[in-house]
């Protein structure tokens, strides 16, 4: 007779960060840790639930949380004495995105390209996952024609993806970022350029005249025109030569 299936655990976030690797090279096999193992980790350690409020969160037994948490502790003591590198992926999960309220967005006028930048104090926040505030930018012609700083209302990692979605963004300039959150930005169609500091007015600026870096990390989707890309990040996203889709004109994507 066949075993009972397991219960899907309810992830609140989509991991913004796959691995670590130790200092150095890295000891033996890498140690793969699951979805669900980080979910517990973020939410008993890092939250500071109980692991009944925890199991709550999840939809599992109390039980179940604490035998994932006396795993997951094991294996992150395991890496940090061994020098082992870390993996997070698998496990049986469901995603539950943290639910918050609506941030309040401007609509956005046809034909424009909508930018966002992580925002602290006129600067590029460093740190995408934690970003309280993006400043929004709708660009038409070259020209920037509506700005404003908007709040996440407490949304971060995975969930930032969807908002900025909603948001009707379709290019992000930011700091440091998760190789999850990219995939999670690419899978929404917006272009990342990550890497940025200083003023965000300035990397706008640099976005309009086609000098903003992207770095190794980033994407560029160029939102589904119909132009190929052979262009190495690093780079700024010139598309090497590709005519200018419609509506973006002076939008770095030439």
């Amino acid at each position: 007779m066949a075993g009972r299936r397991e219960k899907l655990r309810r992830v609140g976030i989509i991991p913004e960060y796959r691995g670590f690797t130790p200092d150095g090279l890295a000891s033996g096999d890498a140690i793969e840790m699951t979805v669900d193992e980080l979910e517990v980790l973020r939410l008993c350690d890092l939250e500071g639930l109980n692991q009944e409020a925890a199991a709550q969160q999840m939809g599992i037994a109390r039980a179940t949380v604490a035998a994932i948490c006396s795993r997951a502790h094991r294996k992150v003591a395991n890496a940090l004495v061994n020098g082992r590198a870390i993996v997070i992926e698998g496990g049986n999960i469901a995603y539950s995105p943290i639910t918050t309220a609506t941030a309040v967005w401007p609509a956005k006028e046809i034909d424009t390209m909508r930018v966002a930048t992580t925002y602290d104090n006129g600067n590029i926040f460093m740190h995408f996952g934690h970003s309280e505030q993006f400043k929004i930018y709708d660009i038409q012609d070259g020209k920037v024609l509506n700005e404003q700083v908007v709040g996440t209302d407490g949304t971060g990692h995975g969930a930032l993806a969807g908002l900025l979605d909603n948001g009707g963004v379709d290019t992000l300039i930011c700091g440091g970022i998760g190789g999850g959150a990219i995939n999670a930005l690419a899978q929404a169609g917006i272009t990342v350029y990550a890497g940025a500091q200083g003023s965000c007015d300035a990397c706008v600026e640099a976005l309009i005249a086609g000098t903003l870096a992207q770095n190794g990390e980033a994407t560029c989707s160029c939102h589904g025109h119909d132009h190929d890309h052979a262009h190495e990040h690093g780079e700024s996203c010139s598309c090497h030569g590709h005519h200018e889709p419609e509506g973006h004109e002076g939008c770095g994507c030439h």
